[in-house]
């Protein structure tokens, strides 16, 4: 079935709408970068050893966070085709590669002066031109925010190609510009351990910057990334209050937390993104593994009604070839015995009509309703299956008793339906004692009138019986106790029972045997 654009948006990663569970994470996690920001103030000036290798080491992680978050939100503008979500995968990618050229030209990591020609004001205005690069994406992607997630008319793959080629030749410009065109540069660091002020008014227009940038994503926040987006330039801010306004001289303390503070900066969008896209696939799997059920249940229903009605027109069926034959001998008889053949084409009259109302309690069945609701006389259901049954109970020469109460009242139900409840009853029982050797095969049938408006009847055998561990799992569909048994005559008497508001329950006979008994309430449904 096809999706619109707006409904996959709505089910997309950057518009799920923020919950206050995931908003008081992100706001714990502001106030404690907060708490750890005015914890370090008093001390931000204070010189620390020269790590020269630490910063290289800081780049090589933000450029590989960066860029599995680049293309991350690459991978989300390819389905959304959304111009905010390009914009700030290009914002990340440029933090990735500006780190590159940023750690090679630090001084004292790979060599003295750094690589590529750099000199001391190279690695102090990539770290200026990367945070702008960043602001500046983080801006685009709140400005295009307003426009929600309307697709852009540009197709997929030649927009990402054109960004990332973008973001290569800026890069490579800024590289060219900071090391070979670094006279073109005002200085920024006035020696190798002391900052110029230029770098603090340009540090304080980031800020500011990134204020604006904040704002933006506050007024316009309508999703988790937005969300977790503000949390990042907010370490973003607090990064550059330390390393550009705080710290007076490189290698403070102050220098090494702002640093610090830009792996939160990089880190906190990949880690949000990995989180909701991990907890997405589970949702999605989870949804995957209710359809494939469903899919099965639906199966399996299907199957049940095909059994059901293989399963209870088998009676009838068996019925009627079998008066037929009877029928046919009488006429074959000399002379013929026509009033007997007479009686058993009545039968199988009888059987055509069963065969019909069978079909119908089937479909009154597994619609969930009883369709026909008429008075029933229980001790005349229970004597006309036992008619339809009396040529298989003679068969294997079992003795029927009856012990039926008089002037039981009737009960409002499904003739059908409970005519076929007593048949799968006592067929059970017949089946059950065939199976026996030797000893005595009696079925007994009862009636009587229960506690309150309900009438009992039970089904007796003198069968091999049921072990107790089984009682409550013959009444789960497709399970049987028997050789070529399809496990649904319990199931649908249990079914039908239920329907009409009653209760079914099967229990082993001292010393062999089954009693199965049945409680049905006079009037199972409204009149």
């Amino acid at each position: 079935m096809a999706v619109n654009q707006a409904n996959i948006s709505e089910r997309s990663l950057v518009d799920l709408p923020s919950t206050a569970k995931q908003d008081w994470p992100a706001v714990g996690v502001a106030i404690l970068l907060l708490l750890i920001f005015g914890a370090l103030i008093p001390f931000a000036g204070t010189p620390l050893s020269k790590l020269n290798a630490f910063f290289p080491s800081l780049d090589a992680i933000v450029f590989v966070t960066s860029l599995i978050t680049s293309v991350l939100l690459f991978a989300q503008f390819s389905i959304l085709h959304s111009r905010s979500l390009l914009a700030l995968a290009g914002g990340y990618l440029f933090a990735a590669l500006i780190a590159i050229p940023h750690a090679l030209t630090f001084a004292g990591a790979f060599s003295p002066t750094g690589l590529l020609g750099a000199g001391i004001q190279t690695g102090s205005w990539l770290y200026i031109f990367g945070h702008f690069g960043f602001v500046v994406a983080v801006l685009a992607y709140g400005a295009f925010r307003e426009e929600g997630s309307k697709a852009s008319n540009a197709r997929t793959l030649p927009a990402i190609s054109l960004t990332v080629a973008g973001v290569l030749a800026v890069v490579c410009g800024l590289g060219w510009l900071t090391t070979a065109g670094a006279s073109l540069l005002p200085p920024i660091i006035l020696d190798k351990s002391h900052i110029g002020p230029l770098a603090h008014y340009l540090v304080a227009l980031l800020i500011g910057t990134s204020a604006i940038a904040l704002l933006v994503l506050w007024f316009r926040r309508r999703s988790v990334l937005d969300l977790w987006l503000m949390v990042a330039v907010w370490a973003s801010i607090l990064e550059l209050i330390f390393s550009g306004l705080l710290a007076n001289i490189r290698f403070s303390l102050g220098f090494y937390a702002g640093r610090i503070f830009s792996l939160v900066t990089a880190a906190i969008v990949l880690i949000v993104l990995l989180s909701e896209i991990t907890q997405l696939y589970v949702r999605l799997a989870r949804s995957n593994a209710m359809l494939r059920r469903e899919q099965n249940n639906r199966l399996m229903n299907l199957d049940a009604v095909t059994s059901s009605i293989s399963h209870e027109m088998k009676q009838p069926l068996l019925a009627i070839s079998l008066n037929t034959k009877t029928a046919i001998r009488f006429m074959k008889r000399t002379p013929p015995d026509f009033e007997k053949a007479l009686s058993v084409l009545s039968d199988v009259v009888g059987d055509a009509e069963r065969a019909g109302q069978v079909l119908q309690g089937v479909r009154a069945l597994f619609s969930k309703t009883i369709e026909v609701r008429e008075p029933i006389d229980v001790n005349e259901l229970v004597l006309g299956a036992l008619r339809v049954l009396r040529q298989t109970i003679n068969d294997h020469a079992i003795d029927t008793r009856t012990a039926l109460a008089s002037e039981l009242p009737a009960l409002q139900g499904n003739r059908a339906q409970l005519h076929e409840v007593m048949i799968n009853l006592f067929q059970n029982a017949v089946e059950a004692m065939a199976t026996m050797g030797d000893g005595s095969r009696v079925l007994t049938a009862r009636t009587a009138r229960g506690n309150g408006d309900t009438i009992v009847v039970e089904v007796e055998d003198t069968g091999p019986g049921i072990a107790l561990e089984k009682v409550d799992k013959v009444f789960e569909a497709f399970v049987t106790t028997k050789a070529t048994g399809m496990g649904l005559g319990l199931a649908i008497c249990r079914t039908i029972v239920y329907g009409h508001g009653g209760q079914l329950a099967i229990s082993p006979v001292d010393p062999r045997g089954t009693n199965v008994r049945i409680v049905l309430p006079q009037r199972s449904l409204a009149d």
